[in-house]
């Protein structure tokens, strides 16, 4: 019996999906697709680093100097190569035990694995047929087990208390940068660490992909905070909005044509209904309300793992979403030289609808030097 139980699992899970897509061969290299399978996330650099999956054998290509810290996390055979070898014997040898030197086989290729590491594969194979992992490894990703739904849970409810002292930490004169700051060490104070942070003021909000910089805040600028942490392995993501002193009118109504899409998309988001349900439900209500240019993106990606991740919440996306997907629900209105307004939770989509993992509140954050106020 396998000493990892998750690896087992997950492995049997891809064999079934295996045969009911034909696949003969699945070639994960070390990225986020590897650790969901197995649990092993290896050093990534030019030497090739492979995990084969067969319908009958599973195993590792990895350099020797890799090798022993990688077993600690898997008990799959290792074929192993040494820097005066190279890899080609060791692969040899792998796809052997694969049984995969027919010709035709049928190949799932990583789709972030290193170009010359799957030409290496394709190279070595006979007349491969091949394509991604949308239909194994990603399908079975994008449905996040209740093992996976806790960890991103405890990551969103440590940000919601990051967030909240991110706002109350608010004072006339400091940057961007600063803020920053604040909620890098409260993350790691809170034993997670920051996957990600934007904070925008003022007219830097217009920018959804803004980076900290040194504007200083003054009295009635609008604030824009995105940010994210990790724990256990799973990263939170969500932005919030408000104003530092008294919001004008124009900024409230774009706040309230927001939130009036982020409840559209929550009501349109049911498994089966394809994405490009969701993306229209938000986006309707804010070309309704004359700002349809001023929504710059999709409304939301898949997260797990990877910080972004299918599903895609596109207007081009007929993919049906399913129970058990994660996605982001994140529309918003960006007026250059004034402000942006974007708001986002993540949510789980159970059978009956989306469940909200943060449970900060959306209202606009109104008030000046650390007062709170909500408006």
């Amino acid at each position: 019996m396998s000493k990892f139980p998750r690896t087992a699992r997950r492995i049997s899970a891809l064999r079934d999906r295996m045969a009911a897509t034909g696949t003969d061969l699945v070639a994960l290299g070390p990225s986020s697709h590897m650790g969901w399978a197995t649990g092993v996330h290896p050093h990534g650099d030019e030497r090739p680093v492979m995990l084969l999956v067969s319908r009958d054998y599973a195993g590792f290509l990895m350099p020797s100097l890799n090798a022993d810290a990688a077993r600690k996390d898997s008990d799959l055979p290792f074929h192993t190569w040494r820097d005066d070898e190279g890899p080609q014997a060791a692969l040899a040898e792998l796809l052997a035990a694969c049984d995969a030197d027919r010709p035709g086989l049928t190949v799932v290729l990583d789709e972030t694995m290193r170009a010359d590491f799957a030409l290496r594969l394709l190279d070595a194979l006979n007349a491969p047929r091949r394509r991604f992992t949308a239909d194994t490894v990603g399908l079975l990703r994008a449905a996040k087990d209740a093992e996976e739904q806790a960890a991103i849970k405890r990551a969103h409810q440590t940000n919601d208390r990051v967030m909240a002292a991110a706002f109350a930490a608010l004072r006339a004169g400091m940057t961007e940068r600063d803020l920053e700051a604040v909620i890098t060490a409260r993350h790691t104070a809170e034993g997670a660490v920051t996957e990600f942070c934007s904070v925008c003021f003022g007219p830097n909000a217009a920018f959804p992909h803004h980076h900290s910089g040194d504007t200083r805040l003054t009295a009635d600028m609008a604030v824009l905070i995105d940010t994210g942490c990790r724990v256990d392995g799973y990263p939170s993501d969500m932005t919030r909005c408000g104003f530092f002193g008294t919001p004008d009118a124009q900024y409230l109504e774009v706040f309230a044509v927001v939130e009036r899409a982020v409840q559209a998309a929550l009501q349109a988001a049911r498994p089966g209904v394809p994405a490009r349900a969701v993306d229209k439900a938000a986006r309707d209500v804010i070309t309704a309300a004359g700002y349809g240019a001023n929504f710059l993106h999709r409304t939301g990606h898949g997260l797990g793992l990877d910080i972004h991740e299918p599903p895609y919440i596109t207007a081009t996306s007929d993919q049906p979403l399913a129970e058990g997907n994660v996605f982001s629900i994140e529309p918003g209105i960006y007026l250059p030289g004034k402000f942006g307004v974007r708001l986002e939770e993540i949510v789980f989509l159970r059978a009956d609808g989306p469940e909200i993992f943060s449970d900060m509140p959306r209202d606009c954050v109104t008030g000046g030097d650390g007062a709170r106020d909500r408006g």
